[in-house]
């Protein structure tokens, strides 16, 4: 049953991810949404993370 279960929630995460690839076109955003325009950094050059840590050191 637990099987079944698992196997329906992940079907409804995927087609909820394919719905939003349908409707607008483009892949799911990052959480940081800034690395995407930086070629080859991940999230060493975000710059929300880079903010973050200036505002917390000082």
């Amino acid at each position: 049953m637990e099987l079944i279960l698992s196997m329906g929630i992940f079907l409804l995460v995927f087609g909820g991810l394919a719905l939003g690839l349908l409707l607008t076109g483009r892949p799911p955003q990052t959480s940081c949404g800034g690395a995407s325009c930086i070629p080859g950094n991940r999230c060493d050059g975000c710059p929300r993370r880079a903010k973050s840590e200036e505002n917390v050191d000082g």
